[in-house]
């Protein structure tokens, strides 16, 4: 079985990769009109993506001159894989997958293949799904032999991340686009297996391969044009991007998030920004913030976290919790309230510790308010904890000791509040910050981009650093 990259350090990995985050909310994508194409019967789409928020449709890509003549490759509201068409308004392509993909902690390879010529209707829209071809199985209308798809049509708007429209913004990640003009390549022109772990499906050097009149090459390496073809032909037109949007976390280096399956089940609370900042309602009960989707059981990690909205009146609290997915199950959902075992720093000073429901505040460091920058610095070899507030370390440096027996074996990054007003937390694991940063603080082995720096010897939470520390 192939693993979704979550993964680990790739020892042999060709493409040093950089992504670009689309937020629906901010209904960011880009777009180019194509011009003369090589051939309006054969091409190829592959892209890298990590999800953000499920359950809401979200396009890859979109061609189309109107709603009547398109051609869209996108997640549907059920989370699964759809490629659907319309010529003079009527349906000429229809393929959907019955398998689901709502891992929020996965890189995802994505490869759209099409050549109408072939003989075989189910050779001419082909899948590919982390290296392996899927076969179409919830709908399968192929297009007839030799139609010409909305998809490479002179003269169409060809967008990134967002339908006809505009509309069905991608949310989440995306890393190495590529779309060819003129040639239906297979998943292993775009991916190949690691050397050392086999199962694990990277990225490669797409340099050699033939683009056509139209085609382009996303790398998403210039911080000041998102949309720049690294191919050298047009570059596309970004809508509602910035340079904040250009991320480290990638498929050869995937970076913690905020996990939207360990949300509340009785408040509302959103995600955005790339599953980085999270928006906890009011309400009578404690929330709870959701945990990462990396776990810690050993080594030295560093992130920040800047609250906002109300803080003094919510109870903002910062720390780790060992069971999200309890703390989330529960019907009070403040971290380290209920049964999980839990540490965190609170916006009156104070720190709280919890084991297994039994609480203890006492005085810790100072009080912080909103847009504060609060530094974790978390010790899973010693046990210890250690907050910084606005760069500085929190009661003189000495640490918040831990127990060593939890339940799941891990800590997890969380956040929580205990009053009713409305409180908003901005992550920054170092892979894309849902916060400004005014300065660019990488850790010890050049990984992360923190407003701070990291303390000696503390590392971002990503797989590289996973692969070299044990995690």
């Amino acid at each position: 079985m192939t693993i979704i990259i979550p993964a680990n350090t790739l020892a042999d990995a060709t493409v040093d990769n950089a992504s670009c985050r689309f937020n629906d909310g901010d209904s960011a994508y880009m777009h180019k009109n194509l011009g003369t194409v090589s051939s309006g019967t054969a091409g190829t789409f592959s892209c890298w993506v990590k999800r953000g928020v499920a359950g809401a449709q979200g396009a890859f890509f979109s061609s189309a001159s109107d709603t009547n003549n398109k051609n869209q490759f996108y997640f549907t509201s059920g989370n699964v894989l759809e490629f659907y068409g319309k010529a003079g308004g009527s349906q000429n392509v229809y393929l959907q997958t019955t398998a689901v993909y709502r891992d929020p902690s996965a890189w995802y390879h994505l490869v759209l293949a099409w050549d109408t010529t072939q003989g075989t209707a189910a050779n001419r829209v082909k899948l590919y799904v982390n290296g392996a071809q899927y076969t179409w199985d919830a709908q399968t209308t192929q297009p007839a032999e030799d139609a010409v798809l909305r998809t490479n049509v002179s003269g169409e708007n060809f967008k990134i991340g967002a339908t006809e429209g505009p509309t069905d913004y991608f949310d989440g990640y995306m890393a190495e686009v590529v779309f060819i003009d003129g040639t239906q390549y297979a998943a292993s022109d775009f991916g190949q297996f690691d050397s050392d772990s086999p199962t694990i499906w990277k990225p490669k050097d797409v340099s050699g391969l033939t683009f056509g009149n139209n085609g382009f090459y996303l790398d998403f390496g210039t911080t000041a044009s998102l949309g720049k073809d690294a191919n050298g032909g047009t570059d596309l037109t970004e809508v509602n991007l910035a340079a904040a949007d250009q991320a480290t976390d990638s498929p050869t280096n995937n970076f913690a998030t905020l996990n939207p399956l360990g949300l509340p089940v009785s408040n509302p609370a959103t995600l955005s920004e790339g599953n980085c900042k999270i928006v906890l309602v009011g309400s009578s009960n404690a929330d709870w913030g959701g945990g990462s989707t990396i776990g810690l059981s050993a080594g030295k990690w560093y992130w920040e976290v800047k609250p906002s909205n109300d803080i003094s009146s919510s109870g903002s609290l910062i720390g780790v919790t060992d069971d999200p997915a309890e703390v989330a199950r529960s019907s009070d959902q403040e971290l380290t309230y209920t049964t999980p075992i839990g540490y965190g720093y609170k916006d009156n000073g104070n720190k709280r510790i919890n084991l297994t429901g039994s609480e203890a505040d006492t005085s810790y460091g100072d009080s912080y308010a909103n847009d504060d920058i609060i530094g974790v610095a978390l010790n899973m070899d010693d046990l210890e904890l250690t907050f910084y507030k606005n760069g500085a370390v929190q009661n003189s440096g000495t640490a918040i000791s831990m127990t060593a027996s939890t339940h799941s074996g891990f800590y997890f990054p969380g956040t929580s509040k205990t009053g009713t007003a409305t409180c908003t937390f901005e992550y920054n694991f170092g892979g894309c910050s849902a916060f400004a940063l005014s300065s660019a603080a990488a850790d010890e082995n050049d990984y992360g981009n923190f407003e701070y720096a990291p303390p000696s010897g503390y590392l971002a939470i990503c797989t590289k650093n996973l692969g070299s520390d044990g995690g």
